[in-house]
């Protein structure tokens, strides 16, 4: 099995996972068999900068991929890749390692769409989200979903009697 993530860097299984799938500088794929790790490779998006509907998901498919992990991606992109037959799953964060460790556990599966998408009620991918105009767009973006993950986190730690 093939996997891409997406991330904001080249480091392997130590790379971040980008908050969206098209506009992240990087996939790193990652060719599996079971539960073990045979190879890992990053690789450019070649459509960083500016991306149409279904491009990303042809050039994912393009690398042999069975499934797109990352942290959103809006309805048609959804879409575009079962089309692709390849599985959409959202909602990842940290560092692929990690990523890797919740998918195959079960923890990290399904794809839904993000929340802009949701919230316009469109399935039309939007061309520039409040954050996504530039690099420092795309870094607000990844410091609210991460403030986010750790307000979860933090009251799971609540829940289960833990302090912080």
């Amino acid at each position: 099995m093939r996997i891409a993530i997406s991330t904001d860097d080249q480091n392997g299984l130590d790379s971040v996972i980008s908050p969206h799938f098209g506009r992240c500088p990087h996939y790193v794929l990652v060719d599996m068999e079971g539960r073990q790790v045979l190879a890992v490779e990053a690789v450019e998006n070649p459509y960083y900068a500016q991306h149409q509907p279904g491009q990303v998901p042809g050039f994912i498919h393009d690398q042999g991929v069975n499934v797109m992990i990352t942290g959103g991606m809006g309805h048609r992109a959804i879409g575009f890749f079962e089309q692709f037959g390849i599985e959409p799953v959202t909602g990842a964060s940290g560092t692929v390692r990690q990523t890797l460790q919740l998918y195959l556990g079960g923890s990290l599966s399904g794809a839904a769409p993000c929340s802009e998408s949701v919230e316009h009620a469109h399935g039309e991918e939007h061309a520039e989200g409040p954050y996504e105009k530039d690099e420092v767009g795309r870094l607000r973006e990844e410091a609210d979903m991460l403030q986010k993950q750790l307000a979860e986190v933090m009251a799971r730690l609540d829940r289960l009697g833990g302090s912080a």
